[in-house]
């Protein structure tokens, strides 16, 4: 297994990936929750110096401005549906653009990648109460259209989203969850994925891309604020003490969204650390009262 770096090639006199020597097997982590758990952690982190100079440069704060013009229509919709009649729309509060503001709460909509808010959270949350809202697709149905927009197909995607998916996106700010100020929302909705098949796509979609998503319906709302508010998304029967292939086998999900609901836990205190199983970590519930 080779590992590398970015560093100055002379041959090419730019920043590349550079490779390394291989590792010894005595070097490889063989405690794979704690693996997972440090990719996870490095995810969370801000980007590095070296990554700064390599990616093309961009405005650098994206996050305050406002971007009605680029603006997705699930973030539109769900916008519109969740303002109230005296709520501001698209508010400059400390150099930022906000959503909604509601009284003294701030309300920002973030229908993907929560980790794009980090910045723009730690920086609002010392001084303002915000709630974060995210959509999790209960149900789905798949829209194509030819690449002028011409519907020519529409069906149900067989994947069911559920609260438990929250994980998936909390993994990625989980030092942000404990802060008193912070209120985050999860919707499952229906909605529309429109695809066109315009050849800018994934090769896993044969170059179909994903042009847009639309609102149909909220069909439930649920809100986290406390450590017990994630722990009760935890399915019951788990055996006490639990390794996050458990957890998968008894939630039936993914054994990736078991490790990353296990170190979400793990850094809000929810979960505590008891033993190992094999190359497994065992975990127990932290009790509350």
């Amino acid at each position: 297994m080779k590992g590398g770096k970015f560093g100055l090639n002379p041959k090419y006199g730019s920043y590349r990936y550079q490779t390394q020597p291989a590792l010894s097997p005595a070097a490889l982590p063989v405690d794979i929750d704690a693996a997972i758990g440090y990719f996870i952690h490095r995810l969370t982190q801000p980007p590095t110096l070296i990554a700064r100079l390599i990616l093309p440069s961009k405005d650098p704060s994206p996050s305050r401005r406002i971007g009605t013009l680029s603006e997705k229509s699930l973030h539109a919709d769900l916008k519109h549906w969740y303002a109230a009649p005296d709520d501001r729309i698209e508010t400059e509060v400390d150099g930022f653009v906000i959503d909604l503001v509601r009284d003294a709460e701030l309300i920002e909509i973030q229908t993907r990648n929560l980790g794009s808010m980090k910045r723009k959270l730690a920086l609002l949350l010392d001084a303002h109460p915000v709630r974060l809202v995210h959509p999790i697709a209960a149900e789905k149905w798949i829209v194509r259209q030819t690449a002028d927009g011409e519907e020519i197909g529409r069906r149900r995607s067989p994947k069911r989203g559920r609260f438990f998916d929250f994980f998936a996106e909390l993994v990625r700010i989980p030092h942000l969850l404990p802060h008193t100020n912070l209120t985050l929302e999860a919707l499952l909705t229906r909605e529309e994925e429109i695809r066109r098949d315009d050849g800018k796509g994934s090769w896993r979609r044969k170059g179909w891309s994903i042009h847009d998503r639309r609102l149909l319906e909220v069909t439930e709302r649920r809100t986290f604020s406390t450590v017990a508010d994630y722990l009760a998304l935890l399915p019951t029967g788990l055996p006490s003490p639990f390794t996050t292939r458990d957890l998968a086998t008894s939630a039936k999900i993914p054994l990736r969204l078991a490790q990353r609901a296990a170190y979400t836990l793990r850094q809000l205190n929810g979960l505590t650390i008891v033993g190992k199983q094999a190359n497994a970590l065992l975990y127990e519930i932290v009790d509350l009262s």
